[in-house]
């Protein structure tokens, strides 16, 4: 039974990652051709100061599957995954981070959750009971402290907003993404929480994850914190109060 129908889109940001970008895009277009369903790779290149962009443009060169997408400037993640679907083909659209903490040949274990579960959304969740997660101390903080806050704020039934692999039907972010404003990282929080009021059947995977970075923060800083607290505090006032996803203006 095929875990698919239609074309796949796989959208990867990437910001400075030109030191393992053209490996990491290799390997992942050789797991994808392993799943025997027709996909394409969009790499976002989100206005990188290093070689990223000549990496990615290597890749392309020996595999049409792989595809580059420029921001101009450094904006932010959720911009360049907005920039990313409005560049792509496919019927199912996944979310995947480019430095490949989360290992692409799970993205089959999400596709077949979709197909079985009949879902329109599939998120891996670092904090599911089956995941495994190596991962710093102070990061389990951080990501705790932030779902108890999006608990709060919205009652999702998620445990795991922010893990970078995600599964959408295109229908979903088609209808979706015209009102996301956040363009880095509570764009997450934004789409889910929208899909979610709207109906859209969202189901969690456990997910395998691997910290690569060599700080115990990775590249968030203080000020990451505080700009992602705030988007979230906004997002809650747009649902909330202003009810911004729902209402159309006649």
């Amino acid at each position: 039974m095929k875990l698919y129908k239609g074309k796949i889109s796989i959208l990867m940001p990437a910001y400075n990652e030109g030191g393992k970008i053209y490996q990491n895009l290799i390997y992942s277009y050789k797991i994808f051709k392993k799943f025997r369903f027709p996909f394409e790779i969009i790499l976002i290149d989100d206005g990188s100061s290093d070689n990223t962009k000549d990496m990615v443009l290597k890749a392309s060169k020996e595999h049409n599957e792989i595809k580059l997408v420029s921001n101009p400037k450094n904006i932010g993640k959720g911009f360049a995954l907005k920039n990313g679907f409005d560049n792509s083909t496919g019927d199912l659209i996944v979310f995947l981070d480019s430095d490949l903490e989360i290992n692409p040949f799970q993205v089959g274990k999400l596709l077949k959750t979709m197909r079985d579960q009949n879902a329109d959304v599939v998120v891996g969740s670092k904090r599911h009971k089956d995941s495994n997660v190596k991962y710093t101390f102070q990061r389990k903080i951080l990501s705790f402290g932030y779902y108890l806050m999006i608990k709060f704020l919205f009652n999702l039934n998620l445990t795991d907003t922010q893990a970078g692999i995600k599964v959408f039907q295109r229908k979903v972010l088609e209808d979706i993404f015209p009102k996301v404003l956040c363009k880095k990282y509570a764009f997450d929080v934004e789409i889910l929480a929208a899909a979610a009021q709207k109906g859209f059947k969202i189901v969690e995977e456990p997910i395998d994850v691997i910290f690569s970075r060599n700080t115990a923060w990775g590249r968030i800083k203080i000020k990451d914190i505080i700009d992602v607290g705030l988007d979230t505090v906004a997002i809650f006032y747009r649902m909330r109060i202003l009810r911004y996803y729902t209402y159309n203006k006649k």
